[in-house]
Parts: C-alpha cells; sequence; structure tokens
C-alpha cells in the first residue's frame, strides 16, 4: 500500500492554485482549466464560443496520493499525467475499469474525469463515472472541499463527487480523485468475424444474454471485431465456439484512440458520436446507408461522418431514445454551433441553478459544455 503525504511542494502548487482562482473570483476574470489539453476540441472550440480567459494549469499538480492494489484503490492528483497512473497500476497487475481514451501524450487524469470520456470496455466495465469514490475541489472561494471517500459504503457527499465527472471544469477546479480500480484481465484474445450488420447486431443481442467474456465490440467494413478477455479455458472456448480469425489486440487502442482510417482528418465531414439505447435498429437517416457508420460498444455508440444537419441527426437520435454530440469540426458544412443536444428548459434551469451555487461569477471554463453556462 502506498500511502504519500501531502510534500511542501505539493502544498505550494495546490495554494498557488486555490490563490489564482480567489483572484480571478474577486475580479471577475474567466479561467480555462487547462491539463494536458488533450481533449481541447470536446465542447470548447465552436464559432461564437470562445472565450477569453486565462490559462490555469494543473501539470505541477501531480502524483499518486494513496494506492491499496489490496482494496483495488488509489488516489491521485490531476495533474498526474494519465500515462503514469496506467503504468503504476500495471506493475500491480491492474488497470482503469472505464478504458479511457487519451487522445495524446499529455493527456491527464483531470482531463479523464472532466469530459467522462470511455473506452470500448465501457458496456461491459462501467464508464469513469461508475469508478470515481472521491474527490477534492477547489470552489470558487479558493477552499479546497473534499466529497466523498476511498470505499463505496462512504455515501456523503458521493454523488456530489460524481458530479465532476462531465462538467468539464465548470463546476470548480478538480485538484484530486480516488477511484476503484480492476485487476488486469489474464488473457486477452481479439476476433474478426465477417458478417453483415443486421447479423452482427442479432448476434450481440443474443451473446449480451449469456455469460460470455465479451469486453468489446465494434462492427465496420462487413466485420464484428470482438475482444474476448478472463481465464484461458474460458477465454480459448468462447473463441472456439465462435469462431472467426484472429485480430491484433491494438485494433482497440487504435479504436479509442481514433486512429482508425475511419476517423481520419482528411475527412472534412463533421464527426457525430451517437449515443442509443442497447439493441436500436439502424436509424433512418436520409442519405445513410447502414454501413456508414462506425457501431462501438455493441452498438450503443455510433461514429458517424456526415453533413446532415444537427437537427435531423439528433431528432432521429431523440427518437430511438438516444442522442448526438458533434466531435467536429462544428463549423463545417452541416456542422453544428452547438456541439451537444440542447438541455430541456426544465433540465437547463438545474444546470444553471447548480452553476450559480458553485460558481457564482461564472469563472471556471465558461462556454465550455454550453453558451449559458
Amino acid at each position: 500500500m502506498t500511502d504519500t503525504k501531502h510534500s511542501p511542494r505539493e502544498h505550494d502548487a495546490s495554494e498557488a492554485l486555490a490563490e489564482r482562482i480567489r483572484r480571478a473570483d474577486a475580479e471577475g476574470r474567466p479561467l480555462r482549466i487547462v491539463g494536458g489539453d488533450t481533449k481541447a476540441f470536446y465542447g470548447f472550440h465552436v464559432r461564437g464560443r470562445t472565450v477569453e480567459a486565462d490559462a490555469l494549469s494543473t501539470r505541477e499538480h501531480r502524483g499518486i496520493t494513496y494506492y491499496d492494489p489490496v482494496e483495488l484503490i488509489v488516489s491521485v492528483r490531476t495533474g498526474t499525467p494519465l500515462a503514469e497512473l496506467e503504468a503504476a497500476l500495471a506493475e500491480n497487475g491492474q488497470m482503469l475499469g472505464c478504458e479511457p481514451p487519451h487522445f495524446g501524450d499529455d493527456a491527464t487524469v483531470g482531463g479523464m474525469v472532466a469530459t467522462g470520456l470511455s473506452g470500448p470496455r465501457r458496456p461491459w466495465a462501467g464508464s469513469v463515472r461508475d469508478f470515481v469514490l472521491g474527490t477534492r475541489v477547489i470552489n470558487h472561494e479558493g477552499s479546497e472541499q473534499r466529497f466523498g471517500g476511498q470505499v463505496m459504503k462512504n455515501v456523503a457527499g458521493y454523488d456530489l463527487s460524481r458530479l465532476m465527472v462531465g462538467a468539464q471544469g465548470t463546476l470548480g477546479l478538480l485538484t484530486e480523485v480516488t477511484m476503484k480500480v480492476l485487476p488486469r484481465p489474464g488473457v486477452t484474445r481479439s476476433l474478426h468475424l465477417d458478417m453483415p450488420l443486421p447479423q452482427a447486431l442479432e448476434k450481440l443481442a443474443e451473446w449480451g444474454r449469456q455469460p460470455l467474456p465479451i469486453t468489446a465490440a465494434a462492427w465496420l467494413d462487413g466485420a464484428l471485431h470482438l475482444r474476448l478477455e478472463g481465464g484461458p479455458s474460458s477465454v480459448a472456448a468462447t473463441a472456439d465456439r465462435l469462431g472467426g480469425d484472429e485480430l491484433r489486440d491494438d485494433f482497440w487502442t487504435a479504436l479509442r484512440e481514433q486512429r482508425l482510417a475511419f476517423f481520419s482528418k482528411e475527412d472534412p465531414r463533421p464527426l457525430w458520436r451517437l449515443a442509443l439505447p442497447h439493441h436500436t435498429p439502424v436509424l433512418d437517416l436520409p442519405g445513410v446507408k447502414e454501413s456508414d457508420p462506425l457501431y462501438d460498444w455493441g452498438g450503443t455508440q455510433r461514429w458517424l461522418r456526415s453533413e446532415l444537419d444537427d437537427k435531423t441527426i439528433r431528432e432521429a437520435c431523440t427518437r430511438a431514445g438516444g442522442h448526438a454530440t458533434c466531435y467536429g469540426p462544428h463549423i463545417a458544412t452541416g456542422g453544428t454551433a452547438e456541439p451537444f443536444t440542447p438541455l430541456a428548459p426544465v433540465v437547463a434551469k438545474y444546470h444553471r441553478n447548480l452553476k450559480a451555487e458553485l460558481d457564482p461569477k461564472g469563472i471556471f471554463n465558461p462556454g465550455r459544455l454550453y453558451a449559458e453556462l
């Protein structure tokens, strides 16, 4: 077990952040919270939404403060490089269950939590929010507050802590997060099965009702890609049963990091992420063939390159019980001035009230989620 006390240097780094926030709040000057800046595209880079703000870097506030491999719990400062945390966990045969994307070598733990983005394992293991046990946050007054704890049974403040996941730094400055981690699987084996999309979705629905060691499933280019993880005998038996060809395991890293040809930046069309309920059939979108999207998360996360207007795409997702996010380029033909699905009036009211309570002068990442927040 590792239990690192706050060193004078780390205390100074934390106090420096707090002082910057106190000064910004007193002057009403907005702050743009920056970690590795690898996910800056997510929400900010939109026409009419550029915010003049002073950069507030968290990179000096780094390090693992507590790690108990037996209890599968780690506490880490948010300026810590994500790769550094993952390496420390790997030394003990453990990992982050949410398999978060990096989108660059400089990705930090804070960016992982602030965006709440998860990788291919998410439907089978859980999201970033599911693994967060507690956080430390510096509020607009420059006071560091602790929410949640180091065990799942500690309920006090637990929801407040998870509220910070995906808030993109709009509610306060995350300085530390405590998370549950998972053991690394004993065996990993990936398969490539040639089959049309309707059959793939049917098979995934069928296999989802069975205790199979599937931890990732994606369909593209006329084939279903599967990852099997677990004990050697279970993985081998399942692979023999399902058949198909061997697939390189690094396919899943390429998918997670959007390095596959599908995500090529040479394609000028806007990239949409469609989040849909399980077993949603192919969406009826004008001019879009069923084979056009990349189907991830067993079909619940679909990536689409399209010049369709945002209203058409979002209405189709809403009818199916889901929502759509535009990853960019937002200002291209068919793009949108609002990357995230507009909030319903009642929900928007709660968002504004919460922002007003936790950040009354609107100094934390204004406009990062929605223009009015």
